[in-house]
């Protein structure tokens, strides 16, 4: 996000409002309008028709079952408290989706998966789950402070590999409670000692080491963008 506007030169100087906004534009690209978009997901209508015509389009009826149902999810889940929302989000997608390697899947060493494209073939590794729950907390009317994307090194027997899990933080100060398709429960950091945190992300931002970087997350991760746009072309946001 931009922190300062002093960070970015109008090209115009003259003290109109016009020549202001035109200089800014001109240096804003995409990523940032991108971010800013996820920014307003929490509130802004899923366009229904456009998901349920690709998904159809692309993975037919078993995918647009499953699309459906996650609909009927976000539809019971509209009242109810955030611990409700929670575990529904993390149970339907821990049932619904079987892990597999993208190599499987999509034929890349590192491929995150839009909510859809992972509804539509029931399965996603461990970046796909979280993306896929981030989402639909957004749409359930979280704020985006409240959750984070965190890479960590899961240890599994006697080694160690990277994972990624979702973070809710029900406030600043919180711990958090971790969403994972490893361990089914939702239990708060201090009980998982089998992960290790990296370094977490969202729409607001990216922390290394507790401490948030001013770095746009979109610019430092690739792939984040990229699935970001997907999401937007296909009609989440």
């Amino acid at each position: 996000m931009i922190n300062n506007p002093n960070d970015i030169q109008p090209t115009q100087r003259n003290g109109t409002r016009r020549g202001l906004v035109v200089g800014w534009l001109r240096r804003l690209d995409l990523q940032i309008g991108i971010l800013l978009l996820v920014l307003g997901a929490s509130v802004t209508a899923l366009q229904s028709d456009k998901l349920l015509q690709h998904m159809q389009s692309e993975y037919g009826d078993d995918g647009s079952a499953l699309l459906q149902a996650w609909f009927r999810l976000l539809s019971e889940q509209t009242d109810q408290t955030e611990l409700n929302k929670l575990t529904a989000v993390n149970d339907f997608f821990n049932r619904s989706i079987t892990f597999s390697d993208d190599t499987l899947l999509w034929r890349s060493k590192d491929y995150w998966a839009t909510p859809l494209q992972t509804m539509g073939v029931r399965g996603g590794d461990c970046e796909d789950f979280s993306i896929a729950k981030y989402m639909s907390l957004l749409e359930l009317g979280f704020e985006p402070d409240k959750l984070r994307l965190i890479y960590v090194k899961a240890r599994l027997g006697n080694q160690a590999q990277a994972h990624m899990v979702l973070g809710y933080f029900a406030n600043a100060s919180a711990e958090p409670l971790i969403l994972d398709n490893l361990n089914p429960a939702i239990l708060p950091a201090r009980s998982r000692s089998d992960l290790t945190p990296v370094f977490s992300f969202n729409s607001q931002g990216l922390w290394l080491g507790g401490s948030k970087s001013q770095s746009d997350p979109t610019a430092r991760l690739s792939r984040w963008r990229d699935v970001l746009q997907r999401m937007r072309d296909e009609g989440f946001l």
